[in-house]
C-alpha cells in the first residue's frame, strides 16, 4: 500500500505533484556516450603521468584505509594545496567534490526570499542550472560581440538586481578568453555580494585573482584541478577569507573527499612541477592547433587562454557529426546560445591527436558543404 492510500489519498505521488517547478523545467547535464571515441570534448588533461609517479600512486592506494572514512577537514591535502596555489596570508580554502559541488554549496548559503545569481552569457552552463534548482534567480548578461565583458550592462544589472553571487569565469568557458582585470576590479567593487572568480583553466592563463584576494573582501576564487590532469579525482577549492570560509564550512557535507582522492591528490601536488610542464605543453600545442584551425578554411578561430578553443563554422551541426562519424568528439555548442550559433569546441590533445582532428575537420567541413 502507497503512502498516499494510507493517508486517505487516491491521487497517486508525481513528480509533476511533487517538485519544485524550477527542478521540472530543468534538463540534466549532458554527458554523451565517448566509448571508441578520441575524446577532445571535456577539457580533460591528455597526457599521462610518468610511469614512476604511477608506480608511486599504486603503492599508495595499495595500503590506503578505504574501510575508514576519510580525514573530515583533509587538513594534509589543504597544507600542500596553499603551498602550491600562492595563497596570501590569512586566507584559507574550502575543498569540493570539484568546483561544481562549491557553485552549489555558495548557492544555498546566499538563497533567501529573491536573491539573485548573476553571471555573463554564455559562460559556464552550471551558474544557471544551481541557481534553478537551489531556488535562487538567476540573471544573465550577455558579452560583447567578441566576447569580452560589456561593462556598462553588467554594473547596470548590479544596480537593477543587486546580486548575492555573482560568477565570473576567467577565463570564460567556452568562449577561452580572459576577461578584462581592471573590469573585473570595478564588478567586485560595485557589486553589494560576494564575486566568485572561477578559474578553472588557471594552468593555462597568464593571470589570477588569487594575489587579490586580500585587496577585496567580498572576493572569492575558485579552482579545479580537474583540467590539471585529475579529473577523475573530482577535487576543486574555494579560496578566500576566513570569515566567509568558516560559514561555508558549514554547508559542507561531511566527508566529502574521499580517502583516495585526498591520498592520489596530495602525491600529485608533491609533483606539481610534473602537472605544469604538462600544462606548459599544452599550452604549446593549443598554439599549433590555433594556427592550423585559423588557416582552414570556412573556419572562425577564437583565441585561448584554457585548454580549449572555440571556433565557428558554416554547418556546425554537420560538422560535428562528421567528426564523429571518424572517430572524434568535441563539443557541439550551436544552439546552446545565440552568441554560439555554429559555434564547436575542441580541448587541446597531444600532437598526435591535434593533427588527427585537423584532417577529419577539413574532410568534415569538405563533406558538408
Amino acid at each position: 500500500m502507497s503512502s498516499s492510500s494510507i493517508l486517505g489519498s487516491s491521487v497517486p505521488v508525481t513528480p509533476g505533484r511533487l517538485l519544485r517547478q524550477e527542478v521540472l523545467d530543468i534538463s540534466a547535464y549532458h554527458v554523451p556516450a565517448s566509448t571508441g571515441m578520441l575524446k577532445m570534448d571535456a577539457m580533460e588533461n591528455p597526457y599521462v603521468l610518468p610511469q614512476a609517479l604511477r608506480d608511486e600512486i599504486a603503492r599508495l592506494v595499495a595500503d590506503a584505509a578505504i574501510n575508514r572514512y576519510p580525514d573530515a577537514g583533509a587538513y594534509d591535502l589543504k597544507q600542500k594545496i596553499r603551498a602550491v596555489s600562492g595563497l596570501p596570508p590569512g586566507m584559507d580554502v574550502l575543498l569540493g567534490n570539484g568546483s561544481d559541488e562549491l557553485i552549489q554549496l555558495l548557492a544555498l548559503a546566499a538563497v533567501k526570499p529573491g536573491a539573485v545569481l548573476l553571471s555573463v552569457e554564455p559562460s559556464f552552463a552550471m551558474y544557471r542550472m544551481i541557481s534553478a534548482f537551489t531556488g535562487m534567480r538567476y540573471v544573465g548578461v550577455p558579452l560583447a560581440d567578441n566576447f569580452d565583458l560589456d561593462l556598462p550592462a553588467t554594473l547596470q544589472a548590479i544596480r537593477q538586481h543587486q546580486p548575492a553571487l555573482v560568477f565570473l569565469a576567467y577565463p570564460n568557458n567556452p568562449t577561452g578568453n580572459l576577461f578584462d582585470a581592471d573590469a573585473i576590479e570595478q564588478i567586485i567593487e560595485a557589486a553589494p555580494g560576494l564575486v566568485v572568480v572561477d578559474e578553472a583553466y588557471y594552468a593555462f592563463a597568464s593571470a589570477s585573482f588569487i594575489s587579490q584576494l586580500a585587496r577585496f573582501p567580498s572576493l572569492l576564487v575558485m579552482r579545479t584541478f580537474s583540467k590539471l590532469g585529475m579529473a577523475g579525482l573530482r577535487l576543486g577549492f574555494l579560496a578566500g577569507s576566513t570569515a566567509w570560509l568558516e560559514q561555508l564550512e558549514k554547508l559542507r557535507l561531511p566527508y566529502n573527499v574521499g580517502v583516495l582522492t585526498q591520498l592520489v591528490a596530495g602525491k600529485l601536488l608533491e609533483h606539481h612541477e610534473v602537472l605544469l610542464q604538462q600544462a606548459e605543453q599544452i599550452k604549446e600545442d593549443r598554439t599549433w592547433l590555433y594556427d592550423r584551425l585559423v588557416g582552414t578554411v570556412d573556419v572562425r578561430a577564437y583565441p585561448s587562454e584554457a585548454n580549449f578553443i572555440l571556433f565557428r563554422v558554416t554547418h556546425a551541426g554537420r560538422v560535428f557529426e562528421g567528426l564523429k562519424q571518424r572517430g572524434i568528439l568535441i563539443k557541439n555548442l550551436h544552439g546552446a546560445h545565440p552568441a554560439l550559433d555554429h559555434c564547436l569546441r575542441v580541448t587541446v590533445g597531444t600532437p598526435e591527436q591535434n593533427e588527427q582532428f585537423i584532417v577529419a575537420l577539413q574532410e568534415s567541413i569538405h563533406q558538408s558543404d
